[in-house]
């Protein structure tokens, strides 16, 4: 089992409450978005915008049906999770319904968010990626 590694970097990107005003401080986050880490071959991309999950870019669009959401739901069982679908699907665990992860289907690309600290995170993050692929 493996979590991923980018917490710290996700943690740097964050801005304290008495921070969020600074816009020198900002400009010094923001640079460290030049060089991004990658898991499993795919880059992060970005973070959720209200849970602050680290976003991965699939290297390919997604358009949900019926054989890739049985298999969602399949990797799902694997992980001792349910799918949630609401805007898009989100992997929640069994056992206290806690987000471990959520997949977004855009016109033009397809993001995995993950939760840092999950223990499985590198794992789920790799079976999604192939077994969503069209």
């Amino acid at each position: 089992m493996t979590k991923l590694d980018v917490g710290p970097y996700v943690a740097s990107l964050k801005a304290a409450p008495q921070q969020v005003k600074d816009r020198q401080l900002f400009l010094e986050r923001a640079r460290l978005r030049d060089a991004v880490p990658e898991v499993e071959g795919l880059p992060l991309v970005g973070l959720g915008g209200s849970c602050g999950k680290p976003a991965f870019l699939l290297p390919y669009v997604l358009r949900w049906n019926e054989e890739n959401t049985l298999k969602l739901e399949g990797v799902a069982r694997d992980f001792d999770c349910f799918v949630e679908y609401g805007a898009y699907p989100h992997l929640k665990l069994l056992e206290g319904g806690m987000e471990v992860a959520a997949v977004q289907d855009w016109s033009n690309v397809a993001l995995v968010f993950m939760r840092p600290g999950y223990e499985h995170g590198v794992e789920l993050l790799k079976r999604l990626a192939a077994d969503l692929t069209p």
